[in-house]
């Protein structure tokens, strides 16, 4: 698989402000506020688009507004067969007729051929129906001759089991070919051949008729084509939509108006010829899945910042049809729930009642798609469940327990085709949406991303897939982000080395692990002020957490708040020793310049508030260490009133606000919902790494949140069940954060907000089944995935890379 990568913008090299000093040690405002324009101006010379990637946005922005559906032949065919009422030698379409003759491929074929220029079985039967259409009508009798050849020559195809088949293919298939026959056509194929793929037919609908299901029922009329006159009619025509269709698609509703005239049926078909001309698509109308589908495809790959807008434009229709209950939406499955998990990460006002059709199990399966055990349906549907913002949402809880079986059982199956969908469920069901890093989920994303994989929808025929324009453009965006997180982890190790944190023989050093939760979280390469804050107080809190941990004595520790206390004054008080001296400079300089920065980009001076983070997390960190010196055992309100600074978030996330391109009002960090974010943040984190860090912490004779809920159970809880309620605290702080993120009216702008939970989802991958930021393996392999190694783009789109 060949490695893409996109070139560094040329003469570009990561820039660093360095403020500058007064004679007091604070940095100049004015000093930092040119150097922090300056910054800016070069960020925004490197993100200008150079001319290919501008034509990729363009060529993605005109198919977000206008989707292309593709023809398929398949579909014309039966559309071109339907005869005009009172006239039934006459076409009702004939210039879907003259599409069919005009769109023959050389080799006899009509379809879409396979990238890899093998035959499909859709190939075999969209040239089985255009056969038909031309025999229908007596026309084109050397195209017939040549489709009936095509077919002769690769009949093999249809009875090899092998090769991936459309829906209903063992029953459409041979009962377009008994058809055939009928209608006097030869095919150049053994009679043994055309007895066995008959007998295929038979053993199908033996099968099938010892179901007597809702969902077998749809399937039935589904794919009438292959029934014909064995098909109940009236039973069919019950799933004919307000649209006139039958299931949104052209040939299942082409064969019914054949069989049975109906004024709907034919508006339909009106309007879909009307709409795309001589040829029409695999399923009508699509506009909605298509839009929704492109913008999941944008936001898995990490480039939906580019096309904000545009997305905007296309939620908000999305969000009025699912107020109107269009059938668009609700009538299919996998639509419906990605709607559903879209525009309620969005931040839309989604119910989960809407859902309450397909809450259970029998539900799903008396549909078409769970008939079909469609997995793109189950998958949509479990992922949708993981959206849920209260504890007691009933319907999202149900969904996500049975689908989640379901795709488990699929997963341990023998007879599942592990293709890239395989590996869609495999991390869904092994990486919940709220442990996973974006940049590392984006970069799986783009490089199993392949055009010519599963079709988007459930379908007879080829239906919409995501451009290859998708995939180039994220290939671009993310080889030149990695350049520049090279540079900027270049400038960190830099930093840590000119503050002698590398000198400090107590504290961890966790640089890379620091920058990777800053890297694959605020990713867009703009945002570099803010990785550099998050991964600079990352690593600081990691340095004072051992110091208060095993580095440094009572004496010391008094002696850094002291200091901190002071801050501006702090030459009035004296370094107790070398460490106190190199952990309080490297905090001063470090939060005074951030500071400079941040108050250039907010326009107000915003210093104080980040030295005062750090004096509320020192002090947390005292009162624990007081604790623990006069072995005082705190209830568990008190721990966790006093954990929830401690864990040390509030210095790295908190700061970064200011660094998102959002203004941040004092009134806003003084309000309820900012303390609340913090707090419903750290909870989580701090009761995953008391769970992860119970025996490390027991045997250091260091009390935790599991060891005071046993302790205080009076001997009634054991230490398993003290767990099983912290988790519970986790899932419902976490709900309740995700909620608040969501919500729209807010005084905390919606990208600072989105700050907390991606800390949360960070905090959950570091915890849920080890302590790996301790571990000094756990992570590794994220760290090089995000920021060392290059894309790795598989077949098709790497062909298309290449080409581009």
């Amino acid at each position: 698989m060949p490695n893409v990568t996109a070139a560094a913008p040329a003469g570009w090299s990561p820039c660093v402000v360095t403020p500058a000093r007064s004679s007091r040690g604070r940095a100049s405002l004015s000093g930092v506020a040119r150097a922090y324009a300056e910054k800016r101006l070069v960020a925004e010379n490197i993100s200008l688009p150079n001319k290919h990637k501008q034509e990729l946005k363009t060529r993605i922005r005109n198919q977000l507004r206008r989707p292309q559906l593709p023809p398929s032949s398949y579909d014309t065919a039966w559309v071109s067969m339907v005869p005009m009422r009172g006239s039934h030698q006459t076409p009702c379409f004939p210039q879907c007729v003259e599409w069919i003759l005009q769109n023959q491929q050389d080799d006899g074929s009509w379809g879409v051929s396979q990238s890899d220029s093998s035959i499909s079985k859709d190939v075999l039967l969209s040239t089985l129906a255009c056969v038909l259409a031309l025999r229908r009508w007596n026309v084109g009798r050397e195209n017939m001759w040549r489709g009936l050849h095509f077919i002769g020559r690769n009949f093999s195809v249809a009875m090899d089991e092998q090769v991936t088949a459309p829906i209903g293919f063992n029953i459409t298939f041979p009962g377009l070919l008994s058809l055939a026959i009928d209608m006097g056509l030869e095919i150049p194929i053994r009679q043994t051949d055309v007895c066995g793929i008959l007998h295929l037919q038979e053993m199908e609908l033996k099968r099938q008729a010892v179901d007597s299901s809702s969902g077998r029922k749809a399937y039935m009329a589904y794919i009438a084509e292959g029934l014909g006159n064995m098909l109940d009619w009236d039973e069919a025509m019950k799933f004919q939509r307000k649209n006139g269709s039958l299931f949104r698609s052209p040939s299942t509703t082409a064969v019914a108006l054949i069989h049975k005239y109906n004024d709907q049926a034919l508006q339909y078909l009106n309007l879909l010829v009307s709409e795309f001309g001589s040829a029409v698509p695999a399923m009508y109308p699509l506009k909605i899945h298509c839009q929704l589908s492109m913008v999941d495809a944008l936001e898995k790959m990490g480039i939906s910042q580019h096309f904000v807008s545009d997305i905007e434009s296309i939620l908000d229709m999305a969000y009025s049809c699912w107020l109107q209950k269009d059938e668009e939406i609700m009538m299919d499955i996998a639509t419906c729930a990605m709607a559903f998990r879209l525009l309620r990460m969005n931040g839309y006002d989604v119910s989960s009642d809407e859902l309450s059709h397909i809450a259970g199990p029998s539900n799903f399966h008396d549909s078409l798609q769970g008939y079909l055990n469609d997995t793109k349906s189950l998958l949509e549907l479990y992922k949708a469940s993981k959206v849920n913002l209260s504890e007691d949402d009933l319907i999202l809880d149900g969904i996500g327990s049975w689908s989640g079986n379901l795709l488990k059982d699929k997963l341990c199956s023998s007879r599942v085709q592990k293709d890239l969908i395989f590996g869609e469920m495999e991390y869904a069901v092994k990486f919940p949406f709220y442990a996973t890093l974006e940049r590392l989920e984006h970069k799986r994303n783009i490089e199993h991303f392949d055009a010519w994989g599963p079709l988007m929808l459930t379908t007879k025929s080829s239906s919409f897939r995501i451009n290859q324009e998708f995939v180039a453009l994220a290939v671009e965006d993310f080889s030149s982000s990695q350049y520049v997180y090279q540079g900027e982890l270049q400038h960190l190790d830099s930093w840590v080395k000119e503050n002698k944190l590398d000198q400090l023989q107590f504290a961890r050093q966790k640089l890379t692990y620091c920058y990777l939760s800053a890297a694959a979280t605020i990713f867009s390469s703009e945002l570099s002020d803010a990785r550099i804050s998050w991964a600079k107080n990352g690593v600081l809190t990691t340095v004072v957490d051992d110091f208060f941990d095993v580095g440094g004595s009572k004496e010391e520790l008094e002696n850094l708040i002291a200091l901190v206390e002071k801050w501006h004054a702090h030459h009035a008080v004296e370094f107790y020793s070398e460490q106190v001296k190199i952990v309080f400079s490297a905090i001063y300089t470090t939060v005074n310049h951030l500071g400079a920065v941040a108050s250039a980009a907010q326009g107000r001076d915003v210093t104080n508030h980040l030295v005062e983070i750090w004096l509320d997390l020192l002090s947390s960190m005292m009162v624990e260490t007081e604790w623990q010196r006069s072995q005082y055992v705190p209830t568990v309100e008190e721990y966790m009133t006093n954990a929830v600074v401690s864990f040390a978030l509030g210095p790295i996330v908190l700061p970064a606000l200011y660094f998102v391109g959002q203004e941040v009002l004092e009134q806003a960090v003084k309000d309820e919902e900012y303390d609340k974010l913090f707090r419903l943040m750290s909870t989580p984190g701090r009761l995953l790494n008391d769970c992860q860090s119970f025996e490390r912490e027991g045997n250091q004779g260091k009390l935790n949140s599991v060891s005071l809920l046993v302790l205080h159970s009076g001997g009634s809880m054991s230490i398993e069940a003290a767990k099983k309620a912290m988790q519970k605290s986790i899932d419902v702080s976490r709900r309740e954060l995700l909620r608040l993120v969501l919500r729209k009216e807010s005084p905390v702008p919606r990208p600072c907000k989105e700050l907390f939970w991606k800390m949360c989802k960070i905090v959950h991958l570091f915890y849920s089944q080890t302590d790996g930021f301790s571990s000094p393996k756990e992570m590794v392999s994220a760290v090089n995935a995000v920021i060392n190694e290059p894309l790795r783009v598989q077949n098709s789109a790497s062909s298309f890379l290449s080409s581009s």
